[in-house]
């Protein structure tokens, strides 16, 4: 479950983005299983998902060759396992970055939103490293990539409407139906609409500006090998990452954006 702090950013969001804030919790909680981070190799870190066939397509020659050698790609969605600790996949992003840093950031999935990072473009950051400074920033930073993400792919009506099919569908591709996702952000929104929101983010006096416009018509410019927490510790100094306060914690997050189903928009 989130934090009360972590409650009043999403719903600062939600305000924004003119859904509801129970619905945006319930998102938000079904796709990170209620933490912003995970504790690794002595740092706060966001949780990540990493999608081996992104990583595929995104290499050729003798990187792809390399990449499919060490397990790390296939061209076949779902070939590449993610292990269940959010340790072990960020040892599987060092041995990606080692190959090509930007494909395996692109090829990754970020946050409480669990947004791939392929879509950085489109979703207007000036580079996968804005996307994924965003993620790796806190509570704030990671609900206005999740908010940029549903506003970008025209997803606020199903919210509004609370027509979790509609949504999960646009959000985590056509199979979302096999993993429950319509029927966990339905039971997920149910808990968080019996709290009183309103005393985690009162209702701002005006709109905040803190998402881009991003209109869907709008054009867009365009088997784990263990490493030591050194390792870990040197790839979370490299993206930048800082310790932050801990959330809750909770299962692991769940399958997040389904990578096969939903369309490539990045470059």
């Amino acid at each position: 479950m989130f934090t009360n702090e972590v409650i009043g950013e999403i719903a600062k969001v939600a305000d924004e983005l003119r859904v509801g804030r129970a619905a945006l919790l319930a998102v938000a909680e079904v796709e990170s299983g209620g933490r912003v981070f995970a504790r690794v190799g002595g740092q706060d870190l966001p949780l990540i998902r990493f999608e081996g066939h992104y990583f595929d397509r995104r290499l050729a020659g003798a990187r792809r060759s390399r990449a499919r050698a060490e397990g790390l790609s296939s061209p076949k969605a779902g070939a590449v396992a993610n292990p269940p600790t959010q340790a072990e996949r960020w040892a599987i992003l060092e041995r990606a970055v080692a190959i090509d840093r930007r494909a395996a950031l692109e090829s990754t999935s970020w946050g409480i939103g669990q947004v791939m990072g392929a879509h950085w473009d489109w979703l207007g950051y000036a580079s996968v490293d804005g996307l994924v400074s965003d993620a790796r920033s806190g509570a704030a930073g990671q609900a206005r990539l999740m908010g940029r993400f549903i506003s970008r792919a025209g997803l606020r009506p199903a919210l509004r409407a609370r027509d979790w099919a509609a949504f999960a569908r646009g959000y985590n591709g056509p199979g979302y139906e096999a993993n429950g996702y319509h029927t966990r952000m339905a039971a997920a929104y149910r808990r968080f609409a019996a709290m009183d929101l309103a005393a985690h983010a009162p209702l701002p006096a005006a709109a905040a500006n803190a998402l881009p416009d991003l209109h869907p018509a709008a054009t867009g410019a365009k088997n784990v090998r263990r490493v030591g927490l050194r390792g870990l510790a040197r790839l979370a100094e490299w993206l930048g990452a800082q310790p932050s306060r801990p959330t809750a914690s909770a299962a692991d997050a769940s399958r997040g954006q389904d990578g096969e189903a939903l369309l490539d928009r990045s470059r």
